[in-house]
C-alpha cells in the first residue's frame, strides 16, 4: 500500500524521524514545520493523510485539525493528532476537534503504522465515491461534499459481540447514553444479524471464549451486506499479531483493554460519522448517475442512455445473430398543444404518453425520450413484423383514450406517428438502423399521421 502522508511537527528533528519510519514502508512523505503551512499544502495537494503535531506556536494542532475538517476540500483527509500529551481528556479533546486518530509520543512502531494503513485504506475507499460525486456538482445538485461533511456520529445503532458479561455490560453503560445497543453472545448469530439489519458499527471482541474472532471479522468483509459497516475490535495489550491481521482483513478501527470510555465514545463517534458520510456520498452518486440517464419528466431514459446502450444491444443482437427492431415516436402537432393549452398541459400529455408506452411494451424494451415530443422504443429479439404490431398497438393505445390536462378537468385526443426499422444482417450500424427509422416515421407523417410505416433496410 502506498500514499502521500503529511508530518506536520515544528521541530525538524520530529519530522525527519516520522519520515523515514513511514518511508521504509514505502509511502511518499512530505513534511510541514507549521498549521499554516500544512493547511495550504492540504488544500492545494492530494494528501491521504495527515500527522499532526499538537504542540506548536501560532496555531496548535486541534485548531489545524478543525480548520481541515471545517473545510469541505479537505474534510475527508484522515488526521492523526501526534503528541506528548497522554491523558485521556487529550485523547478525547483531539478526537472530537474532528480527529481521526491518536498517536502518544514516543510513538511504537506497530501503532504508527497500523494507524496510518488502516486510514489510507479507508480514504481510498471513499475517494472513488467523492471522484463520482464530482459529477453531481457538475449536473446542478446541491454540493455533494457539502452535505456529506454535515453528518452526526450520534444516535448510532451499535451491534457489540462479546460473550464476557462484565465486558459487555460495561460498553452498553459507556454507549448507551448516545446510541441504541444490541448485545450478541453468539458470533454466528452476530454474523446473521449483522446481515439482517442496518447497523451504523459492529464491535468485536477478540477474547471471545471459543471463537476466533478476525473469523468473524473476515466473514463481515466478505458479505455483500456488511462488508461497507465499520468494525471496531477489542483487543489485549501488546497482542500485536492480531491486531495487524484485523487490519489485514480489514477492520476499520481498535481499541486496546482497559478501554478509556472517553476514548471509546470518541472512536466510536469517528466511525459512525465516517459511515455516514460515505453512505451520503454513495446516496448522491447514485442519484448522479439516475438523473444522467432519465428524463426528469417521463421518468424513461434519456437521449445519452439508449445512444450509448443502442450500440451495445446492437452488438449483442450481430454477434449472436438475433433480431433487434426499432421504432421513432412522433406526437402529432404536438406543438399546438403547447400552443393551445399551454405548456403544463403538453407536459401533463408527455407524461401520459410515457405512462401509455411504458405499460404497451416489454420489460426487455428500452423505451427513451429522444427530447420534445419524439421518443425511441429498442426491442432485441424482436423482428420487423412484430415491431409494427408493437406500434401499431401503441398508436391505438395513443388515439383509443382523450388524455386528461389541467389537473384533469379536461382532455384532448392525441395521436401519435411511428416509425420502424430492423437490423440488417451483416455490417448495419445502429446509426442506420436509426435513420431508417426516422425515414419511415417521415413518410408516416406525410402520408397523413396517426400510423406506423416500416422502412427496409
Amino acid at each position: 500500500m502506498t500514499a502521500r502522508v503529511l508530518v506536520v511537527d515544528d521541530i525538524p528533528a520530529n519530522v525527519k524521524l516520522l519520515q523515514a519510519r513511514l518511508s521504509q514502508e514505502y509511502f511518499d512523505v512530505r513534511g510541514a514545520t507549521s498549521g499554516a503551512e500544512a493547511l495550504r499544502i492540504c488544500d492545494e495537494e492530494q494528501c491521504d493523510i495527515v500527522l499532526l503535531d499538537v504542540m506548536m506556536p501560532e496555531m496548535d494542532g486541534f485548531e489545524v485539525c478543525k480548520r481541515l475538517k471545517a473545510n469541505p476540500r479537505t474534510h475527508h483527509i484522515p488526521v492523526v493528532m501526534v503528541t506528548a500529551l497522554d491523558q485521556p481528556s487529550d485523547r478525547v479533546k483531539g478526537l472530537e476537534s474532528g480527529a481521526d486518530d491518536f498517536l502518544t509520543k514516543p510513538v511504537s512502531d506497530i501503532a504508527l503504522i497500523t494507524r496510518v494503513k488502516s486510514l489510507v485504506r479507508l480514504k481510498m475507499l471513499t475517494d472513488e465515491l467523492r471522484m463520482r460525486a464530482e459529477t453531481s456538482r457538475d449536473l446542478g445538485i446541491e454540493d455533494p461534499f457539502a452535505e456529506a461533511a454535515k453528518v452526526s456520529g450520534e444516535n448510532g445503532r451499535i451491534l457489540i459481540v462479546d460473550d464476557r458479561l462484565s465486558s459487555y455490560d460495561r460498553f452498553k453503560r459507556i454507549l448507551s447514553r448516545n446510541n441504541s445497543i444490541q448485545i450478541e453472545t453468539q458470533p454466528q448469530e452476530a454474523l446473521f444479524r449483522a446481515a439482517d439489519e442496518n447497523y451504523d458499527l459492529i464491535i468485536v471482541s477478540l477474547a471471545l471464549e471459543n471463537f476466533d474472532g478476525l473469523r468473524l471479522c473476515s466473514q463481515l468483509r466478505s458479505l455483500e451486506r456488511t462488508r461497507n459497516v465499520p468494525v471496531l475490535i477489542v483487543v489485549d495489550p501488546d497482542d500485536n499479531a492480531r491486531l495487524m491481521r484485523g487490519l489485514d482483513l480489514g477492520v476499520n478501527d481498535y481499541i486496546t483493554r482497559p478501554v478509556d470510555p472517553n476514548e471509546l465514545v470518541a472512536r466510536v463517534v469517528t466511525q459512525i460519522k465516517r459511515r455516514r458520510y460515505a453512505e451520503r456520498l454513495r446516496d448522491n452518486v447514485q442519484m448522479s448517475v439516475t438523473m444522467a440517464v432519465t428524463d426528469s419528466l417521463t421518468g424513461l431514459h434519456n437521449r445519452r442512455y439508449m445512444e450509448s446502450h443502442l450500440q451495445t444491444l446492437v452488438e449483442k443482437a450481430q454477434e449472436k445473430r438475433r433480431p433487434l427492431s426499432l421504432l421513432v415516436l412522433d406526437i402529432d402537432h404536438f406543438k399546438a398543444v403547447n400552443d393551445t393549452y399551454g405548456h403544463d398541459a403538453g407536459d401533463e400529455v408527455l407524461k401520459e404518453f410515457a405512462r401509455r408506452v411504458r405499460k404497451a411494451v416489454r420489460g426487455l424494451d428500452l423505451a427513451c425520450r429522444m427530447g420534445g415530443e419524439e421518443f425511441v422504443i429498442v426491442m432485441p429479439e424482436t423482428d420487423i413484423g412484430v415491431a409494427v404490431r408493437v406500434g401499431e398497438r401503441i398508436r391505438a393505445t395513443v388515439a383509443g383514450d382523450p388524455f386528461p390536462i389541467n389537473g384533469g378537468t379536461r382532455a384532448i385526443d392525441v395521436t401519435v406517428s411511428i416509425g420502424a426499422s430492423t437490423l440488417a444482417a451483416g455490417s448495419d450500424t445502429a446509426e442506420l438502423l436509426m435513420k431508417r427509422a426516422d425515414e419511415a416515421l417521415y413518410n408516416a407523417k406525410h402520408t397523413g399521421r396517426n400510423r406506423v410505416s416500416a422502412q427496409a433496410a
